[in-house]
């Protein structure tokens, strides 16, 4: 049959990115205490196209990520399915990206009832020119306490739910574990969230929170000085957002670095 896609384009415009996104799958990830947790994620993958070509083989992607997923091997090695990726598709660049749900046992400060927290993470995987790049990362919910509110106000302040997103790059010879890095960013909040609270626990976290008061753009800085100081990470993208309690908008901070 006729290969449409293979056929000569004569509008002289190089695609940067094309391939699919959305695509549902389970996604095996590797935890740090050597078990896995299945997760259900969406795949976004796609490649660089010469003005030359018409169009891409989508159904190879598919056929690719298919193939992983039979192997097993899809959390653990997004580089060798990259790479089989850019092959199939006569591609100089690629990049895949996995978005899911990752849950952790939390336990309750005071009371220790257990309870799973969900956070949003990717993996993504670039490679241009030969050049491999991965990037982890994560969104991670913390409370944040008004240092502003607390200091004129003669009894109380107002508290803001955060969420930091960061995303960070490092060596694939290294290794960064979700739970490490969720666990950091967590420190560097008011307070921590939990999904169960108990009201001796509620007491705890209210009163924790009140006594560590932080700007967005404290919180930031703890977590810019932290990723400074990991010798790991080769360059990161923080964005924090307070949903203010009194105010019709968020409070925001973003920074980005390649050390």
């Amino acid at each position: 049959m006729k290969d449409v896609q293979n056929s000569q384009d004569t509008r002289n415009v190089d695609i940067q990115k094309v391939g699919i996104k959305n695509l549902d799958l389970p996604l095996t990830i590797q935890r740090k205490n050597n078990s896995n947790q299945i997760v259900s994620a969406k795949a976004r993958v796609s490649v660089s196209l010469p003005r030359n070509y018409k169009g891409t083989h989508m159904s190879r992607f598919v056929e690719v990520l298919s193939k992983w997923r039979n192997k097993n091997l899809l959390g653990i090695d997004i580089k060798g399915c990259l790479e089989e990726v850019i092959h199939k598709l006569n591609a100089k660049s690629g990049e895949l990206e996995f978005k899911f749900k990752y849950f952790l046992d939390k336990t309750a400060p005071v009371t220790g009832f257990k309870s799973f927290m969900g956070y949003d993470c990717s993996f993504r995987g670039i490679i241009n020119d030969g050049e491999y790049k991965f990037i982890l990362g994560v969104k991670v919910p913390v409370t944040t306490l008004c240092p502003c509110s607390k200091e004129i106000s003669e009894y109380g302040a107002h508290n803001q739910r955060t969420i930091i997103t960061a995303n960070i790059s490092y060596d694939e010879e290294n290794q960064i574990w979700l739970e490490d890095l969720i666990k950091d960013i967590e420190s560097c909040g008011s307070c921590e969230v939990y999904s169960l609270l108990k009201r001796s626990d509620e007491k705890h976290v209210t009163e924790h929170a009140f006594e560590n008061p932080k700007f967005v753009e404290d919180v930031l800085r703890d977590i810019v000085i932290m990723f400074r100081n990991n010798e790991l990470i080769n360059s990161y993208e923080i964005e924090c957002e307070s949903f203010e309690s009194i105010h019709n908008h968020s409070a925001w901070a973003y920074q980005r670095e390649d050390k």
